[in-house]
């Protein structure tokens, strides 16, 4: 089977292919879009021209600053694409791409685009050798690795190559090649066998991604044969300099490290008394000479925590353990913070670390892989949840995406021939690269490119299909999952289908504190662990109160009765009812639209999208059951409506 062309069919590009076209500059990735223009040329009968021809698009380089910007202007017949460096060359190519025939109508007014972000991140959490419980992608979705099979690199870098072009296509511009949970074989990528790094960071060097690297802190014990990791210590600051040098003799533009530290059992400064700072500042120490950037990722909590304790609150964890660092992060590490403060829910409050710390460099981490949204066997595009998050301000005025200095996402890509498992998953992975180039733009919009790149000459009720199952889809899987903000819900381990009571006596941390009398987590200063006042005004107050708090999150903040009146004008157990009979409706609507597009859909794609939804709704009537029993037993309330509850 061919591998899918996801967003860049050679359709999207027959606008540009048909016409005449200056392409003018030197350098790389000048070089790639010359290869991408020529190509789409001799497919659809355009031509290149020399410099002294008349044209119907100018491409053109004007320095080799390395700048990501681009301007763009339709004047006398020409569309003219200008860039002082090579990655605004090539982001001005694919953006002339997405405007199509649009691009060469009329005239139009000089604009300017730059990315709002400039680390555009993805993480792979992929492990070199398969690991006996994680498997080959830890919380992946979607086959084996890209990078990966059978203890070494992939041969087959042309995929490799082909991935780093969907990326730059969306925006995309940093790639992290293994897990963040660093195992024994995966810790030699940074010593031996940086060799194979450098192999896949040429592969995606053509269309600007930087390759990054997630290491173990406990590297100059595991690798140097130190008997120390303690980041104060001159040999093990010795030990750094020297691998990371090491590093970029073999990978020149390398982009630096990623590090999971102090978390989930992974080895972390606090073994040695340091704090966080201490940690990152090695690393980012060792990589200041190269122009490299350490990721520190501020996902750190107490996973072995007492259930019976109700004053630990795994949600308090990132700012209790980070504000206090705030300025003595080095200028190039850059604090990688979950947007909510748990652990990627279908629905949570957004982090207040993010704002919290205006003297450190943040990177708002979000997941496309659906670990906790369906794992790929539903639909689930997260656009608008990102969104919400982005464009919250967490001190009333200026929004997060505003505040971030980076956009990173868990990939949702594997090797399967759709590269997401699901093919409609595409459209997180398209979606996030657009929203961390520009976190104000419209996810509904971006929808819209993607299924207009993805599907070039789609009818338009394909259009309109493919918009049906799609947006909203983040809300139908709301519905028939953990209600009100509460979270997890899901089976131990795996984490996909229900188990309401699956991590209730857990030392993880994740409860619902459910009882005869009510549901939720009271997370006030007044009564509950005090997490709401971690947020400045006006959110530490909205959160406060349950008769303030916002309805979606109202089980994330508080204990309440069943019988207490939502915003909505439902009570709780009426809601908890309803929503998950809605949400098993909305998702046999969706398999039904989609079995009407079988016949504008290609028969392979078509079959797994449908198989997938049978799952899906599958699924869903098994959450709806087991979540409206559960609190119908606890509660002794019935659905006012009388429908069926076991």
């Amino acid at each position: 089977m061919d591998i899918d062309p996801a967003w860049l069919p050679p359709a999207a590009f027959r606008a540009v292919g048909g016409r005449r076209t200056l392409v003018r500059g030197a350098g790389p990735l000048v070089d790639t879009v010359r290869g991408e223009v020529a190509a789409a040329c001799e497919r659809f009968g355009g031509r290149m021209v020399p410099e002294e021809a008349r044209a119907d698009l100018v491409l053109v380089l004007t320095g080799d600053t390395g700048d990501e910007g681009f301007a763009c202007v339709r004047a006398d017949g020409t569309t003219t694409v200008t860039a002082s460096g090579g990655p605004g060359l090539l982001y001005g190519l694919f953006h002339v791409v997405r405007l199509g025939e649009d691009a060469f109508r009329g005239e139009r007014a000089r604009e300017e685009h730059r990315p709002a972000v400039a680390l555009r991140m993805l993480d792979h959490w992929d492990n070199v050798a398969v690991h006996p419980v994680m498997g080959q992608v830890e919380r992946g979705y979607a086959g084996g690795s890209l990078f990966w099979s059978d203890g070494r690199a992939r041969g087959d870098l042309e995929r490799v190559r082909a991935y780093g072009r969907l990326l730059a296509a969306c925006g995309i511009n940093a790639v992290a090649v293994n897990n963040v949970n660093v195992h024994e074989t995966e810790a030699r990528l940074l010593t031996d066998r940086i060799g194979e790094v450098a192999d896949i960071a040429g592969a995606l060097r053509p269309y600007g991604i930087r390759t990054h690297l997630s290491v173990t802190f406990a590297a100059p014990v595991v690798l140097g044969g130190l008997p120390t990791a303690d980041p104060l210590d001159e040999r093990v600051r010795a030990w750094w300099a020297g691998a990371t040098a090491r590093v970029y003799e073999a990978i020149g533009d390398f982009g630096g490290f990623v590090v999971k530290a102090d978390s989930e059992g992974r080895p972390g400064p606090f073994a040695y008394g340091r704090t966080h700072a201490d940690g990152a500042n090695l690393l980012a120490a060792a990589l200041a000479p190269h122009g490299g950037t350490v990721h520190w990722r501020a996902f750190v909590y107490d996973h072995r925590q007492d259930w019976r304790d109700r004053t630990t609150d795994r949600a308090r964890a990132a700012y209790d353990h980070f504000v206090p660092l705030d300025g003595e992060f080095a200028a190039n590490a850059v604090l990688q913070v979950k947007h909510g403060p748990m652990d990627f829910q279908v629905r949570e409050p957004v982090s207040p670390l993010i704002g919290a710390m205006p003297r450190t460099r943040l990177a708002v981490e979000v997941q496309a892989t659906q670990e906790y949204t369906g794992q790929q066997r539903h639909v689930c595009w997260l656009g608008p949840m990102w969104s919400e998050a982005l464009r919250f301000r967490p001190d009333g005025e200026v929004s997060a995406g505003r505040l971030a200095d980076g956009l990173v996402a868990v990939s949702n890509v594997g090797a399967d021939p759709f590269w997401t498992g699901h093919p409609l998953a595409q459209a997180n992975l398209y979606t996030f690269g657009r929203l961390a180039w520009d976190p104000a733009a419209d996810p509904r919009a971006v929808l819209g490119e993607w299924i207009a790149l993805t599907r070039p000459e789609a009818p338009a009720r394909l259009v309109a299909g493919l918009r049906a199952v799609l947006d909203g889809s983040w809300r139908t899987y709301e519905k028939y999952t953990a209600p009100l903000g509460v979270g997890f819900m899901v089976q131990p381990g795996h984490h996909y289908g229900p188990s309401v009571d699956g991590y209730e006596y857990s030392p993880w941390g994740t409860y619902h504190f459910a009882d005869r009398d009510g549901v939720g987590v009271d997370r006030s200063a007044a009564t509950g662990t005090g997490y709401a006042s971690q947020y400045a005004k006006p959110w530490s107050e909205l959160y406060e109160s349950p008769d303030t708090c916002p309805d979606d999150l109202l089980l994330f903040f508080h204990h309440v009765p069943y019988g207490h009146v939502l915003h909505s004008g439902k009570t709780v157990i009426q809601h908890i009812y309803d929503t998950h009979f809605e949400g098993v409706e909305e998702a046999e609507e969706a398999r039904r639209v989609w079995a009407g597009l079988t016949d504008l859909v290609d028969a392979a794609q078509h079959a797994r999208v449908a198989d997938r939804y049978e799952e899906q709704v599958r699924c869903a009537r098994e959450w709806r059951d087991q979540v409206n029993s559960y609190f119908l037993r606890k509660s002794g309330v019935p659905d006012e409506r009388g429908r069926t509850i076991h």
